[in-house]
Order: C-alpha cells, then structure tokens, then sequence
C-alpha cells in the first residue's frame, strides 16, 4: 500500500479569484513522471470555490470526468446542452470522449468543496456523454466501463464501524471527510492510499462521521 498525506497534494488554483486546488497526481505546472497515474486514475483534484467562483469554459477530450460534491453546490454546463447543479451524495460523470467544451461554477451563497477524478478510457474516442446519479447509496458501485473501473462510496457513521474494501488488482481509496484506519495506516480528509493486489482491507472509523471514495481498478 502507498500512502499519500493530504499535505503532499500539489497546490493549484487562483486564490486570488476564489479558487483553491490541490492535485494528487501531476498535474499542470506541477510535473512528476514518477506521479502520473495509478491504473487508469490520472487525476484527484480538490477543488474549493469561493461563491461567484469558477472555472469559464475549457475544453477536455479523451477522460472520464467524475465529480464528487462535499458541500455546497457546483453548477455545470458543457456544449452538449447539459445544465446541472450537483449536490452532495450525487455522482457527476462527463465522458469527454473526442472532445467537449464545459463550466464549472459556485452560483451558490456558501463556500464550495468538490472531489474531481479523472481516469483514461481503454478506446479513446467516440462522442461526449452526460450522467448524474442523484444521491447514491453506499450499497450501490458506480461503474465507469470506459475506464474498467467502479466507484464505491463508503459512509461509516459511529466509530469502530467497519466495512470492506473491494478485492482488486488496484484500489485507490480517498479520505473525504472524518478519520479512517485502513491496515496500518490512520487516514485524515484528503489523504489517499493506492493499493495493488491486497485482499481483505478493511476500512475502520476512528473518528465518525466518516465518507469515503474508492476505486475499484483493472489491470
């Protein structure tokens, strides 16, 4: 298991125009090539905007974008004519595929705080695609087939509740809100484990309420 504190992330954004980010892999101005990607997972990006914030229209092509609110509300537009406001629970995925234009914006009063994961599809190609997934359950994997992946979400609620981490050749697993012990490892929000070939990992909480995202990886 490789572990990676929240305090490694490469930092991003314009503060000065209300945007805080902070990359798990390479990413921008910020080049490792020892960082590049774990299986087909090439981005997780914290993202936080201040209200009136945002991200004007930019293209993206050959990715599948998934976008995990923590709090507040993001609003998305692209050029296929999508117009969404996404909410915690939900699960925003746009498959970029030969190339699409989108926005990404805080219309909100609050502060907002979102998880963004970007994975390589196996065919690169074909035409943009749209899906939302409104308030996803725990006992219900989300599944990226053009990335041979599957998202799960695991939310522990009292402290020494315990669930387990899918079987996989690799699992990336992400720390989005309370403290987690994952084998010998005690977990913080915004730390991140990338396990290949472990079997039986479970997930503890140490501190509750507990959420946490992870991807359940191919070769």
């Amino acid at each position: 298991m490789d572990l990676r504190r929240a305090g490694t992330r490469y930092p991003g954004g314009d503060p000065e125009a209300g945007i805080a980010s902070l990359h798990a892999f390479s990413f921008g101005a910020h080049y490792d090539p020892d960082n590049l990607r774990f299986g087909p997972v090439i981005a997780c990006n914290e993202e936080r905007l201040a209200p009136g914030a945002g991200f004007d229209e930019h293209p993206h092509s050959h990715t599948e974008i998934v976008t995990w609110v923590v709090e507040g509300e993001l609003t998305h537009r692209d050029t296929t004519g999508h117009e969404t406001v996404v909410r915690p629970g939900d699960v925003q995925r746009l498959s970029s595929a030969g190339g699409v234009r989108h926005v990404e914006r805080n219309d909100g009063s609050a502060p907002l705080t979102f998880v963004q994961m970007w994975l390589a599809p196996l065919d690169p190609g074909g035409d943009p695609a749209y899906e939302i997934v409104r308030g996803i359950a725990d006992s219900t994997p989300y599944a990226v087939p053009e990335a041979g992946a599957m998202l799960h979400v695991r939310r522990l609620g009292r402290t020494g509740e315990r669930t387990a981490v899918p079987d996989a050749a690799r699992a990336y697993v992400h720390v989005v809100r309370g403290v987690v012990r994952l084998g010998p490892h005690e977990l913080e929000p915004g730390d991140a484990v990338r396990a290949e070939d472990e079997k039986g990992l479970e997930l503890v909480a140490v501190a509750a309420p507990v959420e946490v995202l992870v991807w359940e990886l191919g070769e």
